[in-house]
């Protein structure tokens, strides 16, 4: 069993860096459940990779996920992870470098990210699509559920092996 073990976190990662790294994935092959830069990656893949190029290694292992996320009503996984190892911003104008989190359907889980690299625009994938930057329109600008800052490297959390 792992057991994260956290303080506060405050400090986060420096938006321009968190953007620079976001864009290196564009045109990386959309790949459900894949996250390896030019190989493939799904929107939740971006965020891993990112994480693991400015942070280090993911804080825990992925369970297996269906396209449709928890739409059969196995709860808010995605959202639930962000709010373990990201640092939730508070209501406010989106910022480079924010990870921004979608319920695609009114009611539905979070189930689409994607990372801010200016006010109106962000780097995400989507089924069909290439890894892509695009503007984020106003539409689903309603449909953020929550933006997440990532960690300060030095105060991500660390996991230890409870066992």
């Amino acid at each position: 069993m792992v057991n994260a073990l956290c303080e506060e976190r405050p400090a986060t990662l420096d938006g321009a860096l968190v953007v620079s790294e976001a864009q290196t994935w564009i045109g990386t092959p959309y790949r459900h459940r894949a996250s390896l830069r030019g190989a493939g990656a799904d929107c939740l893949g971006v965020i891993r990779g990112v994480w693991r190029a400015l942070i280090g290694p993911e804080p825990e292992d992925l369970p297996p996920y269906a396209r449709s996320w928890a739409e059969d009503g196995a709860g808010e996984p995605m959202l639930d992870a962000a709010l373990r190892w990201l640092v939730r911003q508070e209501a406010g104008p989106i910022e480079p470098g924010d990870v921004l989190l979608f319920r695609v359907a009114r009611g539905g889980p979070a189930k689409h990210a994607g990372i801010a690299t200016g006010a109106r625009m962000m780097v995400h994938a989507y089924d069909g699509h290439a890894v892509t930057e695009t503007p984020i329109p106003e539409a689903w600008e309603r449909r953020i559920v929550g933006r997440f800052r990532f960690p300060a490297a030095e105060t991500a959390c660390v996991l230890r092996d409870a066992r």
